[in-house]
């Protein structure tokens, strides 16, 4: 569906990175942790494509939905210029999302970069807390940490230049986070870059863990019209063994098992 939203917030986090609050009811009231949203930036005249977001969190009593985002390109940077009361048109929620784990389930979250925006509807509505992984280049690239904490989960970090927590990348903190989980039923549920997230579904498989994994793709319809956004995945069938999955609609949330990673 497509609703006209407008803007009630539009603030700087840190550096490039952007936190955007809609009143958006309808869409607050159905999202799920996972999904995202499509949205109209008013101001690109000459660009007709929406722009894909996940959905960092939703206050369906208030009616709101809050998207966070960095500023990469100039869509990204004409809505760090929208100001309170401007009007958007957004489609959403789109896309199949993540399972939400069960009390018997101990989650473990992995994100990269701000990929942590779209894991968080999970860690705040989970039954269960439990461990919060998340890697970047450097301090300057973490965010949302401290939401994470205010939710209880433990917050873990990794930065490729040591600048806080652990020194490489965040998958190498799975082992330790696994080990605390100490025998529970555990699901890893993640979302970053195509490398980590390829990389985390590998180890997960090898470890015998179940993993849900965010295959985001730049999106250009975000209905499943048009192709632009598909990911391989398994398909014994074909005579590759794999074939090509519309994220958009048929993801962007993938069980680790269903992804090829030939």
């Amino acid at each position: 569906m497509d609703y006209e939203c407008k803007v009630i917030s539009n603030v700087c986090l840190k550096g490039d990175y952007y936190r955007i609050v809609f009143s958006a009811p309808e869409i607050a009231e159905k999202a799920k942790a996972g999904q995202f949203v499509h949205v109209l930036i008013p101001t690109l005249k000459d660009r007709i494509l929406r722009r894909p977001f996940s959905i960092n969190d939703t206050d369906p009593e208030k009616g709101l939905l809050t998207v966070t985002y960095k500023k990469v390109g100039r869509g990204t940077a004409e809505l760090a210029l929208l100001k309170e009361g401007i009007i958007c048109r957004i489609m959403g929620p789109q896309g199949n999302g993540f399972s939400i784990p069960d009390e018997e389930t101990f989650p473990i979250l992995v994100a990269g970069g701000y990929g942590s925006a779209a894991t968080f509807l999970l860690a705040k509505h989970s039954a269960q807390k439990g461990i919060f992984l998340m890697g970047a280049r450097s301090e300057n690239d973490l965010i949302l940490v401290e939401e994470y904490e205010k939710v209880n989960y433990d917050v873990r970090l990794a930065t490729n230049d040591g600048s806080v927590g652990h020194k490489g990348f965040v998958t190498e903190l799975l082992d330790d986070a696994i080990a605390a989980a100490k025998g529970r039923k555990i699901m890893i549920y993640g979302c970053g870059p195509e490398g980590m997230l390829l990389a985390l579904g590998r180890l997960a498989l090898e470890k015998g863990v179940k993993a849900e994994l965010s295959l985001d793709r730049n999106m250009c319809c975000g209905t499943g019209a048009c192709f632009a956004c598909v990911v391989k995945v398994k398909d014994e069938s074909a005579p590759e063994k794999w074939r090509y999955s519309r994220s958009c609609k048929e993801g962007p949330v993938y069980g680790a098992e269903e992804v090829y990673y030939g």
